[in-house]
């Protein structure tokens, strides 16, 4: 008998996902429950199991597809579905069977696979991007030793596996290698995650009318609060970063200045600036930028923001934040921590209307009068949507934000 499995609804709206990756191939033999497939929605990258066990007879989306829920996404012979239990049992020869942890993101979801060996019950941990990268350079993963968060394995790992898939920091005394190593080109898939960014950005780039105002701020004021600061909490096991401190200049700069803090609604020809003050911070991931949100961060206290956007950055990295934690922002803050450059020209996380840019802060040359002296310097720059704001509001909004920085004192003192 041929079981017809069609693509479900995965829920809230949901009305379509694309094949990320197919974890069996035509022919094989699968038993129920087992992982079958990994699809992608705009909301979650989610395990497809086998509703029922038998073989594989055909698959109708090839990676990379959309399928529509309630399509047919693929046929099993279910037979002989009693004999495929005991054959789908897993040997020594077998290949690891895959397993995709379920993670929701504002824009992409950031996959997380983590292989089992049945027979040397080992886990791997990798993205889907770096498991192709393997697959790519015929490296086994489970002879890669993880550098990444929680022993995951990165690209960076993949690639430093020689040719015979034994880690590039073996013993001196391997076999040298033949001859020199021809250079090859890898191909990695443009889908899932990746694609998914690349679409907003694109959408955000030429749908939001963007310019760009960098302006420098004085921080040594700042670094000596934070300083003190954190030589208060030490007892409590709490250290500070800058990014709270900014976050409250930020959300006291969106209260003089709400338009920063809006949406344009072309649908109904209104400008709808946003009652709630919901920071979105821009996160690096192995999948990409991915945009945790703290929520009423204006209400927050210096301490708070630290612990929040602490738990956010650990749950984001993982792929265990919510879709309701990586969504909802009104205002968005980027930041490269140490390796924050000199300026740059973010986009904005469309629909919202500006994205403020953070930048390193250093020790500088400044002229203090007729002296020169040194200071803790920083640069921000902010990417603004001129169809909502104007030149000169940007730059107020920035200089307000300048003014609270150069001048911490009892807004940060109070809520500390």
């Amino acid at each position: 008998m041929t079981y017809e499995f069609k693509l479900p609804d995965i829920g809230e709206g949901v009305v379509e996902g694309e094949v990320v990756r197919w974890l069996v191939n035509e022919g094989d033999v699968v038993r129920e429950d087992q992982p079958l497939v990994e699809i992608m929605t705009d909301k979650a990258t989610v395990e497809i199991p086998a509703p029922r066990a038998g073989r594989v007879l055909k698959r109708f989306f090839q990676e990379g597809q959309i399928c529509p829920v309630g399509r047919v996404l693929i046929s099993i012979d279910t037979d002989n579905a009693a004999g495929s239990v005991g054959a789908a049992t897993p040997t020594t020869s077998q290949a690891p069977v895959a397993v995709a942890a379920v993670a929701a993101t504002v824009s992409s979801p950031a996959a997380i696979v983590v292989e089992h060996s049945a027979d040397a019950r080992t886990h791997v941990l990798a993205t889907p991007a770096t498991r192709k990268l393997a697959r790519t350079l015929g490296v086994d993963l489970r002879a890669v030793r993880g550098t990444g968060r929680a022993g995951r394995i990165t690209s960076d790992d993949v690639r430093g596996v020689n040719q015979n898939g034994a880690p590039a920091s073996a013993s001196a005394s391997a076999a040298p290698h033949p001859g020199p190593q021809i250079a090859v080109d890898v191909r990695i898939p443009f889908r899932g995650v990746r694609k998914r960014i690349a679409e907003r950005l694109v959408h955000a780039k030429h749908t939001a009318a963007h310019f760009t105002y960098v302006e420098e701020v004085d921080c040594t004021d700042l670094v000596t609060l934070r300083e003190k600061a954190n030589q208060r909490l030490v007892s409590r096991g709490i250290k500070l970063s800058y990014l709270p401190f900014i976050i409250k200049a930020t959300v006291a700069a969106v209260d003089r200045f709400p338009q920063l803090n809006a949406t344009l609604d072309e649908a109904a020809g209104e400008i709808v600036q946003r009652g709630a003050r919901h920071i979105g911070l821009a996160t690096a991931t192995d999948n990409g930028l991915i945009v945790p949100v703290i929520r009423n961060a204006g209400q927050r206290s210096v301490v708070d923001l630290a612990h929040e956007i602490q738990r956010l950055a650990e749950a984001t990295r993982t792929g265990k934040a919510t879709r309701e934690e990586l969504s909802g922002s009104t205002f968005t803050i980027t930041s490269l921590g140490a390796l924050g450059g000199v300026l740059a020209t973010p986009i904005i996380n469309f629909p919202e209307a500006a994205i403020l840019g953070i930048h390193k802060i250093s020790k500088r040359p400044v002229a203090d009068g007729e002296r020169v002296v040194v200071r803790d310097m920083m640069n921000l720059s902010i990417s603004v949507d001129h169809r909502i704001v104007d030149g000169y509001e940007a730059a107020q909004f920035v200089a307000e934000i300048k003014t609270t920085l150069e001048n911490p004192g009892l807004l940060f003192l109070d809520s500390i």
